[in-house]
């Protein structure tokens, strides 16, 4: 049985607690998929995956279900600092040559355009894997600031069905 994942979606999410672990489960639960078992996986993008939006893949999935992702996760409680977790995305046009996604995260400055980064790291690997350009590129970037006395989690994913 092959797992190859036909529809994939892009979420991402922002918690704040004075637990870094309940950061992260609020994360989780603004990006809408806390009610999955994650399983973390690294970062292809699947030949003829077709890019969905968050609501329709939601409806596809059921609670305690096994669901994989690339994952991009940072939390801190350096108060005052902003934190980033950027995926990127690079989709080539040739449907039977699978594409790259790139989880990036860390400290940043607010006006920092990271989200930018990761996508042109994601076509950048599908430039030298192929020597062809992506047919489209984007990110998926959650920045937060931490707040004082508290863990701050951001969280930016990309869910595969």
């Amino acid at each position: 049985m092959k797992l190859i994942p036909r529809k994939v979606f892009l979420t991402s999410g922002v918690g704040h607690h004075e637990d870094a672990l309940v950061s992260f489960e609020l994360a989780l639960r603004d990006a809408g998929i806390e009610k999955y078992n994650l399983v973390y996986v690294s970062s292809i993008y699947p030949p003829g995956c077709e890019l969905i939006t968050k609501e329709e893949g939601l409806k596809y999935l059921q609670p305690g279900q096994i669901v994989f992702c690339v994952m991009a996760k940072m939390t801190s409680n350096d108060a005052g600092k902003t934190i980033y977790a950027s995926i990127g995305v690079a989709i080539p046009e040739n449907k039977e040559l699978n594409g790259y996604l790139t989880e990036y995260y860390g400290y940043c400055d607010e006006k920092e355009d990271v989200g930018k980064y990761a996508e042109d790291k994601a076509a950048y690997m599908l430039e030298t894997a192929f020597g062809v350009k992506p047919m489209k590129t984007l990110n998926i970037t959650r920045k937060a600031k931490v707040r004082n006395g508290m863990y701050t989690t951001v969280v930016a994913t990309s869910v595969f069905i």
